[in-house]
């Protein structure tokens, strides 16, 4: 066989392999630099990606939100980088935001993110599906 022929054949059957791979959800690491400029930036977002995770990164400035919204069929971790701030959640009392916390949001859970601070409220979030279905 020669070198065209042997190449097309090994770019055939990695190809064929990759998409098993994905069709079987088979998913590789992936790193991402946190460095949003400001709002939500998307890092993961769900397959064929990942199995259903989500996640961001969100800068707000003082007196902003993220506005409501709910986490449905999700439950939602919430990792506190820098600064401060006010997790409000539907039928549950205020949390008090800062460095270096995680905050559980559970699923069917409208909230709300607001830095009441003086600087910059920087977090990530990860959002994963509360059931996966067998295939």
């Amino acid at each position: 066989m020669g070198k065209v022929a042997y190449s097309v054949v090994l770019a055939l059957v990695f190809g064929g392999l990759l998409i098993v791979a994905q069709e079987k959800g088979i998913h590789e690491p992936k790193t991402f630099t946190l460095d949003c400029s400001g709002g939500d930036c998307p890092l993961l977002e769900g397959a064929p990606q990942t199995s259903g995770m989500r996640s961001g990164s969100v800068k707000l400035k003082p007196a902003e939100s993220v506005g409501w919204h709910s986490t449905a069929g999700n439950e939602e971790a919430l990792v506190i980088l820098h600064g401060s701030g006010l997790a409000n959640i539907e039928g549950h009392s205020d949390v008090p935001l800062r460095e270096k916390m995680l905050v559980y949001i559970p699923p069917a859970t409208r909230h709300n993110v607001t830095n009441n601070g003086m600087q910059s409220l920087e977090y990530v979030w990860v959002v994963a599906p509360t059931h996966t279905t067998n295939p």
